[in-house]
Order: structure tokens, then sequence, then C-alpha cells
């Protein structure tokens, strides 16, 4: 994904999301408009238990995706029914921020939610109660870095946008307004 559009994104978000938001919410100051701070895509992979080579495969996937390599995330206590251990690999997760954060998301709104097959928007529901947006995805194949003949496992993958705002309204019209597609009601 080139800078040109990650610049268009931010671009957008200076010239034309602060001065929708601060006339809709009132702010009297500049730094009480929220804005995005984090990205954070997390894959779990559970197979991994038994075949320790099904992470390294989702490594590789979600650095294609993210284009930041992802940290291993381990197992937190052990769960026998599982066959589980303690600090066993269990998934992988990737913090965005900058640059690669507006990339992604510019990737995410454009090229990986509209491949969804009878997407008609996304839940607009789905906020934290602090204005933090959380989304799950089926399979890391909706994102074009990801070629069809290379996957063995069809994975999954939480992504969780994190932004500086206090309330779910205010979430929702800073994402609305970067475009992101949510369900018409």
């Amino acid at each position: 994904m080139s800078t040109i559009i990650t610049k268009k994104l931010k671009r957008k978000y200076d010239e034309d999301v602060k001065q929708a938001l601060k006339e809709k919410f009132s702010y009297t100051n500049e730094y009480q408009i929220p804005r995005l701070e984090k990205i954070v895509i997390n894959m779990g992979v559970g197979e991994a238990v038994q075949n320790v080579k099904m992470l390294d495969a989702a490594v590789v996937e979600l650095t294609k995706i993210a284009g930041q390599k992802p940290v291993i995330t381990r197992a937190k206590k052990s769960i026998a029914t599982y066959k589980l251990r303690q600090g066993m690999p269990i998934g992988t997760m990737v913090t965005l921020r900058g640059e690669k954060m507006y990339d992604f998301l510019q990737k995410l709104i454009s090229v990986a939610l509209p491949r969804i097959r009878d997407f008609r928007g996304i839940n607009d529901k789905s906020f934290d109660g602090r204005g933090n947006y959380s989304l799950g995805l089926k399979e890391q194949m909706l994102f074009s870095e990801i070629k069809y003949d290379d996957v063995d496992v069809t994975r999954g993958m939480d992504i969780s946008i994190i932004t500086t705002a206090k309330t779910d309204e205010e979430g929702r019209a800073l994402l609305a307004e970067l475009g992101m597609p949510f369900r018409k009601r």
C-alpha cells in the first residue's frame, strides 16, 4: 500500500474530520477532538498446541497484512481440557501506530471489508463504552497480500481500533467520518 493513500487518510483527518467533529460536539479545545491512537490485530491459533508450524504460518500472514512483525502470545494459565499448558504459544498479535495504522485502516476500509460476501456494512454497536471499536474477520484472505494458494488453514482475526474518544457516540462519529462503512438502519 502506498504512502500517498495513507497521507490522504491522515490529511482527511486533519482537514475535514477534525472540523466536522469540532462542529458536531462543539469542542473548545483542539485536544478534545477524538483521534485514532492505535489498532491492535490479534490472530488466535489454537491449533498451535498440536502443530507449532501453524503458528509460523500465522506470523507470516499477519506480517504481510499489517506490514509489521507480530509478537507471539502465550497461554496465561493451563487448561487440561484443551491440553494447554501455561506459557505455550497460542496466537499472534500486532499493535499499529502512526503511518502504519492509517495504512492498515485504509486497506481495511477500501479493500478487505468490501470483499466480504453479501456485505451490507459493519455493526455500529461493537463499541466498548469508551469509544473503542472491535470487529472480527472470519478469514485472512480478504486482504490482497494473502494469496489463496499459499493458505493452508483459514484463520480469523480480531481487530480493535483504539481512539481517544470519551464516549461511543464520539468514537462512532470519528470512524464514520474516516469512511468506516457502518450498516444503514
